[in-house]
């Protein structure tokens, strides 16, 4: 992929170095040579960026033209946005303080060029604002009253860099190129993917082995895949695509993560709406029930219903929190008192729970659905001794019962039909479908966005084939969007 900076002048910029090409953006608008280039990455460094200037143009057409631009438009809206400044000088907090203390002024402005302080006693500061702002120069200016706060981000035209600043400029340019994932050695791929991991999280929705086998199959499709973490959202426009393996949640770092792929026009699984749609029981709940989906009997609860027993489910019974994962927020009752007790508790984190028949099976049906299409049918047999597939310990261990698998064409037609059914109301995401057998009947428990794809577990009937099945589905999806 060549790097492009785009200038107002060539003038401007002071002399030529390696990893990157200089042009002028009257050259960028209207040479033909830009217009139809693919596989660009441009770095826009004009000396303005308002509404319809040269600078807004760049970006914009760039996003048209199917190029990378940096900063997008996006990311010039979010930098003019003050709530989303507010949100990064709370989530900088306490680096800012740490940065400025001692520090006997009433203002700091701190200038970033391309991910590096002249200052490096501010580059800790300098690093996490290039993640949460991407642009390629950045101007930071920081007030202190009572304590110091990020009041204004926003990005640096090349005429506005001291002419001093100018030589340490162009080395931290050739630098950032050089060290670049991929500058070294060319982008084979046709497409890129990030795939967005927690290395630390306790849970996660899939195993090292399982991601390893995603890599590896979108590497044989021609697919790039590179593993991102919570600190590399600036880097999602230098992707094609967004595959979350990570645990989802609203408000959360994951759904920003969706929410910018979306917006750069990236493939998402999982999208936003999905994740808003799939974390949330009380909203599942309802959107079942108005669409005559079976399930188990169920009842939206508020602190009033609780205290004024006003609860209709028959006891035992089961309560969970709306965005209750990995069984954890779900508690079984079997009476008043402890409903009244356990509920309370849950009502702590949230204003509604979810109350719901028990029905007790041996295993649970796991469904997998993407594009609309069973991927793969799992039963998840209960946890030894336990009520629920998962088990914690006393010591925060995480136990689960047996996995077998089955194959789709083998699966019962009415398991299938329900939960294609069910899973059409959501999208045509990526998601795992809970779903009991009783009485020969079948009720759908979750829809759940991210499913859990492990090594050793779900792939055991479709092994390789089950992670090539999940990377087409992004290149077809990719091919579509380039196509159209």
């Amino acid at each position: 992929m060549r790097n492009l900076i785009v200038v107002e002048s060539l003038e401007h910029w002071p002399k030529t170095a390696e990893g990157f090409e200089v042009v002028n953006a009257q050259a960028y608008l209207f040479q033909e040579e830009f217009q139809k280039a693919k596989n660009l990455r441009i770095y826009n460094l004009c000396a303005s960026y308002s509404y319809q200037s040269f600078g807004y143009y760049v970006s914009l057409l760039a996003e048209a033209r199917g190029h990378r631009p940096t900063p997008s438009v996006a990311t010039l809206m979010e930098m003019k946005s003050k709530p989303a400044v507010r949100l990064a000088s709370e989530g900088l907090d306490k680096e800012i303080q740490k940065q400025f203390a001692g520090l006997k002024s009433e203002g700091f402005e701190l200038s970033i060029y391309f991910g590096q302080s002249l200052a490096k006693k501010y580059q800790p500061l300098a690093d996490q604002l290039s993640r949460s702002f991407a642009a390629p120069m950045l101007r930071a200016k920081f007030t202190h009253k009572q304590r110091w706060n990020l009041t204004s981000v926003g990005p640096v035209g090349l005429t506005e860099v001291p002419q001093d600043h100018l030589p340490d400029l162009i080395n931290f340019a050739q630098a950032y190129f050089n060290r670049r994932p991929g500058s070294k050695k060319t982008r084979t791929n046709r497409f890129s993917l990030a795939m967005l991991v927690n290395p630390q999280e306790k849970f996660p929705p899939s195993n090292e082995r399982a991601l390893n086998l995603f890599a590896q199959a979108g590497q044989e499709l021609g697919l790039e895949v590179d593993r991102i973490t919570a600190q590399d959202q600036a880097k999602l426009g230098e992707y094609d695509a967004l595959f979350i393996r990570e645990t989802t949640a609203v408000n959360h770092h994951t759904f920003r993560f969706a929410l910018k792929a979306q917006a750069l026009g990236l493939v998402v699984i999982d999208d936003p709406q999905s994740i808003i749609r799939c974390t949330n029981k009380v909203y599942l709940s309802e959107l079942l029930s108005q669409h005559k989906i079976p399930t188990p009997k169920s009842q939206v609860l508020s602190k009033v219903d609780l205290l004024t027993h006003q609860v209709r489910i028959p006891f035992p019974c089961v309560l969970k929190q709306p965005d209750s994962s990995f069984s954890q927020g779900v508690v079984k009752v079997s009476g008043p008192e402890e409903l009244k007790e356990k509920g309370l508790k849950l009502l702590e984190e949230s204003d509604l729970i979810i109350a719901q028949e028990y029905m007790p099976t041996t295993f649970d049906w796991r469904v997998g659905i993407i594009g609309g299409m069973p991927l793969f049918v799992c039963r998840y047999h209960m946890a030894k001794g336990h009520w629920q597939i998962y088990k914690t310990t006393k010591g925060g261990k995480l136990l689960d019962g047996k996995v077998d698998v089955v194959a789709p064409e083998e699966a019962p037609y009415k398991l299938l039909s329900l939960a294609q059914k069910a899973a059409k109301l959501i999208g045509d995401g990526f998601y795992g479908l809970d779903i009991k057998e009783h009485d020969g009947k079948f009720y759908v428990i979750e829809i759940n966005d991210n499913p859990s794809i492990e090594a050793g577990f779900e792939d055991q009937l479709l092994k390789r084939r089950l992670y090539s099945r999940i990377m087409e589905v992004f290149l077809d999806r990719l091919l579509l969007k380039v196509n159209s």
